[in-house]
Parts: structure tokens; C-alpha cells; sequence
């Protein structure tokens, strides 16, 4: 154990630590704490991309949590300081995803880009702003609820020193639900109390990626437009990518304005067929869904 019992956001937290060798496993834990933690928490931590297990886990008890990182032995500070901030913002985060907490994403986008927009095309390390975030910078009425990033295996990398006291997660191999194992990281871009979410990863074996990849660590292969911000022009990836997911989700508000805002634009019909291909959606529904592009 590095660190715990510790407070944040309804939940008690723990650190452990597991060596196997070179191999070292580092795990945040958390479990709903009750009046001791000035609970109940505003909600669950699946949000977050926390693991609910099936069974009582050996810190947290039949109500718990947990995030696992594969690094050296020599990051445990690294790891102690993201895992203190992450406890710290936890009742902000959790704020905005259950409890209506307004997402600062243009204040949190803005520090990101002041941060690691020069430093990056400096070293000539490709990246973008993905997600709903795009979407946004390109004219989508809806509000974001984090900010998303795609770059190269170096990229995330240098990204994560760039914005080393905002991490919440160390850089490093970890597993993320809805994505599998990646190299990658989050942060919480802002005060304790008012700010956003950033993440950003590649797989760890990219591998023959799907064709115009949103995540697959190569960004030349992914479509994408400019956008301007704060003085600054953006890589931003289109919103077929985002329509997409919001249709197979059945987010049928946020895919109305994203259909709209892809049809203002000029809709990327290879691209939208492409991604409806590969969706989860049934196969009667793609050319439903592909007829909504059409201006």
C-alpha cells in the first residue's frame, strides 16, 4: 500500500503497489465511503473508466473501483501525484458528469493549446482535438463533456510531460474500457473546482488499424479539418466520426446537430460509410442512417 485511506468525492481512495520483477503494477482504488467521505458519491466511476469487479476486491470491499498502470518502478511519484489530483478533482468530475457541474472546455482547451501547441510542432509531432470537442470547434451547439486528443506514441508521451500537474492518469500502458489496452493518459485541465477532462492514448499494438482510424496513432490517416481557436488553427477530426457513435448510442439529440453541422459542412460520404461499416449498428440501419448526410 503507497497511500490511503484518503478522501474525495464520496468515496474512500487507496494506492497499491504490486511487483512482479520489472513488472510493476500500480492500482488507484476506490470505494463508496458513506458519511465518512462526506457521501454518498453523485455517481458511479464507470464514467471515468473505472472497473467495477464481479467480485469484493481486496481493498475496496463489495462497492469498489479500481484503475490499474503498468510502469517502472521508478514512476511511483509520478503515479502518487496523478493519483493525489485525481481524488482531488473527483467531486468536480463527478459534478459534471451526474450533477449538472458546467464542463470549462474553451478555458481547459485554451491552457492545453497554449501548453502544447508549440512545443509540439516545434519537435513536428502530429495532433488533433477529436470527439465532441470537434465537433464543437466547428460549429456544434451542444456542450462537450471532456476534451479528446489524438497524436503519435511519441506524441502521448510529450503531451503527458507537457501537462505533467494537470494528469489525474500517469502515462503509461492501462486498460480502458471501451478501447482495450493503450498507451495512453487523462488529466483534469483546470482548478479543483472548475475545469475539464483531456485524454489521449494510441494502442499498444497498433497493428493494421480500420481505415481512417479516429485513435490509431497515426494521424495521417485520419480525416480531418481546421478549425480556428483562441489565435491558434486546430486539427479537428470530422463530425462523421462522432455522428457515428452518437447513432449507435441512440443520442438522437446530439446526432441531429451533428448530421446538420456534417451536411453544412459538406458531408465525407467514404468516410461516414466506412465508419457505419464497422459500427455496431445493424445492417439494415446503415443506409437508413448514410441517407441522413444528404443535403
Amino acid at each position: 500500500m503507497l497511500s490511503g485511506p484518503d478522501l474525495g468525492g464520496g468515496y474512500l481512495h487507496q494506492l497499491s503497489i504490486d511487483r512482479d520483477g520489472e513488472r510493476t503494477t500500480f492500482t488507484f482504488h476506490a470505494q463508496e465511503g458513506g458519511a465518512d467521505a462526506a457521501g454518498p458519491p453523485k455517481g458511479p466511476l464507470d464514467v471515468l473508466g473505472y472497473v467495477h469487479p464481479p467480485v469484493a476486491c481486496q481493498f475496496g470491499g463489495p462497492r469498489c473501483w479500481h484503475r490499474r498502470f503498468l510502469l517502472p518502478f521508478a514512476g511511483t511519484v509520478r503515479v502518487r501525484t496523478a493519483y493525489n489530483r485525481s481524488r482531488f478533482v473527483l467531486q468536480t468530475m463527478l459534478g459534471q458528469a451526474y450533477g449538472g457541474t458546467p464542463t470549462d472546455v474553451e478555458s481547459a482547451l485554451r491552457e492545453v493549446v497554449q501548453r502544447v501547441g508549440a512545443p509540439l510542432a516545434r519537435e513536428r509531432i502530429p495532433w488533433y482535438v477529436g470527439g465532441s470537442t470537434a465537433a464543437r470547434l466547428l460549429g456544434a451547439t451542444f456542450l462537450p463533456r471532456d476534451i479528446d486528443l489524438g497524436t503519435t506514441r511519441a506524441g502521448v508521451d510529450r503531451i503527458g510531460e507537457l501537462l505533467r500537474e494537470y494528469l489525474i492518469e500517469p502515462v503509461g500502458p492501462t486498460d480502458w474500457p471501451r478501447s482495450g489496452i493503450v498507451h495512453g493518459a487523462r488529466a483534469f485541465v483546470g482548478t479543483f473546482q472548475a475545469g475539464a477532462r483531456v485524454e489521449w492514448a494510441v494502442p499498444i499494438d497498433p497493428g493494421a488499424s480500420a481505415r481512417w482510424a479516429e485513435w490509431s496513432g497515426r494521424p495521417e490517416e485520419v480525416r480531418t479539418l481546421a478549425a480556428s481557436f483562441a489565435g491558434a488553427t486546430l486539427a479537428v477530426t470530422r463530425p462523421e466520426y462522432a455522428l457515428v457513435r452518437a447513432w449507435e448510442r441512440n443520442a438522437s439529440g446530439r446526432a441531429a446537430a451533428l448530421a446538420e453541422l456534417a451536411r453544412r459542412l459538406g458531408p465525407d460520404r467514404e468516410l461516414a460509410a466506412a465508419l457505419l461499416e464497422r459500427s455496431t449498428l445493424p445492417v439494415e440501419a446503415r443506409t437508413v442512417r448514410l441517407r441522413e448526410l444528404d443535403v
